[in-house]
């Protein structure tokens, strides 16, 4: 006893050396045992990690003659809350196998259990389940709560309510934590009714309802949007003498939010801050639901106000409050505002995470801001916050994005020395980016890699590929590839008859083909007008148990609108309909679009103003297909509807909403008002040479001579690409009107800023100087165009020496008027006896090839 003594104390003097502790404590086994110092030297070795030694210690145990269970299953206990699962499990296995009796206690049981579900490994709960059967151990209610709570978990929730059953057979009685399980399952499964089931059946067990299991229950109706079942059941709460707390506010608030009913969430709110109302008062949950929906509902002000009351009343102090804001800012467009706040968070002593960081790092890379994202993560770094693989996924994802291929590849070597590893998003946005590109061969080499790694090929990176085929043409090997899914997985992408075939493990888990996979498929063939396959494909879907959704059904509207199949269209509808799909905005869009293109106008206001009713909001695209067909038909008066519709609804149009407007008013000779939206495009989208050209050419379609004159003199002073302007028109056309000193002007404004045109063009003019007698101009004009004109020959002659039949844009009507002017017989006019003089030589040396560069270095020079 005295040496026990003296080792325990040894013990204790030397818990900071483990391996000196473990030798004084193997000396006391060779003569005794004693259950004190086992219990100091056994959290030494764990603390320690030494388990080979606590291997050691069990074997060495059991071999005495009556081995020690108390000190071995305690063993088992401490290796357990210690997390060390594992172990535990592989000595209590042990155990089991060499002493079958005694049994442990349940409580050991339960411990085993609770940290096995914790951990994740349901074979363990099996076999520990088993195991209590066997050995006949009584069991708790407690134990069926944990076994049920995990089945619940795991979806399993037929095997849930069959082990509910089996508890008075096993002599235990469902307590108020069992149904409130049971409730949680029923919810979660989407069975809220069966639930409600379970608040009868307590009663007639002599049990009352919990404020948790109505909690529950009325989260379950909110989420199923059984909004006026949710209000019955929390009344019902009330005759049960149970009050509604915080978390049943709560519930509801959140429910309303998500539902996009922002104002009656409101209401409730403020109830709760009303105190005559005796209602529970918001916590920082309450607020931080509200601050969240009132960014998603765009609230700005309503958010902001929210917030300047959070901090007054010390409520906004959590990070996820600020995560929360931040998510707003990012989410409305705030950027620089949310950058602002980041800066906020750590003056207020409030330090951020990593999801703080990554929030305005991925609204960053998304918006193409990369520099500024970079510098979140320096801050991010400086911070002590490490990048964890979502950091690096944005950025990778941001650079794939644009197109920098370099610097993907830099952030992926800079995770991996970072010693972040990649997982499966992160390989599957640089997948996805490889196969845009069209890099097969790159894209195979990361398969490659990406089949090594633990996480394996997955069903999206099954996608990435067939998205890939579809896109480029090989629909026939994609259909391929999601038909051999079904049975090999990933394995399937062997299919695709390269370096790759092979490579990928058929071991390895199963990624089936979903509903992406499908709709990709489906919208391939349908893109490559094989829509009956498509459809046989969709039949294909339903028996394989997957439930189209509206992005299925967008796919055939779209496809058969474009081909102007409007009533099959409308059949489609009518299916989606009935299997429960709401219609999106897309499709909407696409029934518009079909509508449009066989001409019923008033059909699709019709469907415009359905969307409203729905509480579908139209978007830009929505007005801009609505616009277009009013442009065909020159209905400008509803053009000027739509465009007063779309400011009124706060839907800022774009370039082409502008585009269209013009086109619209001009054809129907409305100058004025185009030129009014001409004025509002630039100045919301800046100087853009497609709205020059357009106004332009429609003015000048329309008869609007002196008007297109002015644009085309800005254009060119903006020294935009002529080539799509219609300047040869307008020299005609101001000619044919005696205009000659316009034209005159535009060509000395086109030749100071060096612009390319048909020499051919200065014939009128020249011939109009010559009628005035302004000889001296004509001779110079006469020159430039010789000038020009041997340029275009020279141009032309090398293109057909080369060989080059596709002639540059800028230029690609220069010299075919010219060329049939030096090649006709006639020459009457005044311009070509002129021409003809000067070629002579008028007092000058002839105009030769040598004397091109003399003439391009006057170009610049004033008339």
């Amino acid at each position: 006893m005295e040496q026990a003594k003296m080792v325990a104390k040894a013990l204790l003097r030397n818990s900071d050396n483990p391996k000196l502790a473990w030798l004084l404590f193997k000396r006391t086994l060779d003569f005794s045992f004693s259950h004190h110092t086992f219990s100091l030297i056994v959290p030494i070795l764990i603390r320690a990690h030494m388990f080979s030694q606590l291997d050691s210690l069990h074997h060495h145990l059991l071999l005495f003659p009556t081995p020690p269970h108390h000190a071995l299953y305690s063993v088992v206990k401490m290796l357990a809350e210690a997390g060390r699962l594992h172990q535990a499990f592989s000595q209590f296995q042990s155990l089991r196998a060499r002493l079958s009796t005694p049994p442990p206690s349940i409580v050991l049981y339960n411990l085993l259990i609770r940290t096995s579900i914790q951990e994740n490994c349901p074979n363990f709960v099996s076999w520990l389940y088993k195991d209590i059967i066997f050995s006949k151990v009584k069991l708790q209610t407690y134990t069926f709560n944990l076994l049920i709570g995990a089945l619940c978990d795991a979806g399993r929730l037929e095997d849930a309510c069959h082990l509910f059953d089996k508890m008075r057979d096993k002599g235990c009685l469902p307590n108020e934590y069992t149904f409130g399980i049971l409730a949680r399952g029923y919810c979660c499964d989407g069975l809220v009714d069966k639930g409600l089931e379970l608040l009868d059946l307590m009663r007639t067990m002599g049990l009352v309802p919990t404020a948790v299991i109505y909690n529950t229950l009325i989260a379950g109706m909110c989420k199923e949007g059984k909004d006026d079942e949710a209000e019955r059941l929390v009344e019902r709460m009330t005759e049960d003498g149970l009050s509604p707390n915080v978390v049943t506010f709560n519930t509801r608030i959140s429910s309303l939010c998500k539902a996009g009913k922002i104002l009656e969430a409101s209401r409730i709110f403020r109830d709760m801050q009303t105190s005559e109302l005796e209602l529970p008062k918001p916590n920082a949950v309450t607020h931080n639901i509200m601050l969240d929906g009132f960014y998603r509902e765009t609230m700005l002000a309503e958010a902001e106000a929210l917030v300047i009351s959070m901090k007054r009343d010390t409520i906004f102090l959590s990070v996820k409050s600020y995560n929360i804001w931040l998510l707003g800012l990012v989410s409305n467009g705030k950027l620089f505002e949310a950058q602002a706040v980041l800066k906020e968070m750590v003056d207020d002593g409030v330090q951020p995470n990593a999801h703080s960081y990554n929030i305005l790092i991925n609204s960053l890379c998304k918006s193409g801001m990369l520099a500024d994202a970079r510098r979140v993560v320096s801050l991010m770094i400086t911070g002590g916050v490490s990048p964890d693989v979502t950091t690096y996924s944005a950025l990778l994802q941001g650079y794939c994005r644009k197109g920098k291929n370099v610097e993907a590849n830099k952030i992926l070597n800079e995770m991996t020395r970072a010693g972040c590893v990649p997982n499966a998003y992160t390989y599957n946005i640089l997948l996805h980016s490889l196969w845009r590109e069209g890099r097969t061969e790159e894209a195979e080499r990361l398969m490659q890699k990406m089949n090594e790694q633990e996480d394996g090929l997955d069903t999206v990176s099954c996608n990435i590929v067939i998205d890939g085929l579809c896109r480029s043409g090989n629909v026939d090997k994609a259909v391929e590839i999601v038909s051999e899914m079904w049975t090999h997985g990933s394995a399937a992408l062997g299919n695709l008859g390269n370096s790759y075939i092979g490579l990928v493990d058929e071991n390895r888990k199963k990624c089936l083909p979903d509903l992406i996979t499908y709709s990709t498929i489906i919208n391939g063939l349908c893109s490559d007008g094989r829509l009956d396959e498509a459809k046989k494909k969709f039949t294909e879907m339903l028996g394989r148990n997957l439930y189209p959704d509206s992005v299925v059904y967008d796919i055939f509207l779209f496809n058969l609108c474009k081909r102007g199949k409007i009533s099959s269209a409308f059949q489609v509808l009518k299916d989606m309909e009935r299997k429960g799909c709401n219609k999106t905005l897309r499709t909407y869009n696409c029934l518009l679009f079909g509508l449009g293109v066989t001409n019923q106008i008033y059909e699709m206001f019709g469907q415009l103003n359905e969307m409203k009713e729905r509480g579908v909001s139209p978007n830009v695209s929505t007005y801009n297909i609505i616009l277009h067909s009013l442009c065909e038909g020159q209905r400008s008066e509803e053009a000027a509807f739509i465009l007063d519709e779309m400011l009124q609804k706060g839907v800022t149009p774009n370039l082409n909403s502008y585009k269209l407007l013009i086109k619209t008013f001009c054809r129907t000779g409305e100058f004025r008002p185009a030129q009014d939206v001409f004025e509002i495009a630039i100045s919301v989208c800046g100087h853009k040479e497609v709205l020059y050209t357009l106004m332009f050419n429609e003015l000048l379609l329309g008869g609007e001579i002196l008007e297109a004159k002015q644009l085309f003199e800005a254009s060119i002073e903006r020294c935009f690409d002529l080539s799509s302007f219609s300047y040869k028109d307008i020299i005609d056309k101001l000619c044919i009107n005696e205009n000659f000193d316009h034209a005159y002007d535009i060509l000395k404004k086109m030749v100071q800023r060096g612009c390319s045109f048909d020499p051919a063009l200065f014939m009128p003019v020249i011939d109009y100087l010559l009628c005035k007698g302004n000889k001296h101009e004509a001779n110079e004009l006469t020159e430039r165009m010789l000038a020009m004109g041997s340029d275009v020959e020279v141009k032309n002659t090398v293109k057909k020496d080369d060989k080059q039949l596709n002639h540059g844009k800028k230029h690609k009507d220069i010299g075919s008027d010219w060329e049939t002017i030096l090649h006709r017989d006639e020459g009457s006019t005044m311009a070509l006896k002129t021409l003809k003089r000067v070629q002579k030589g008028w007092g000058h040396s002839n105009l030769s090839l040598a004397h091109k560069n003399d003439f391009l270095d006057d170009l610049d020079a004033p008339f």
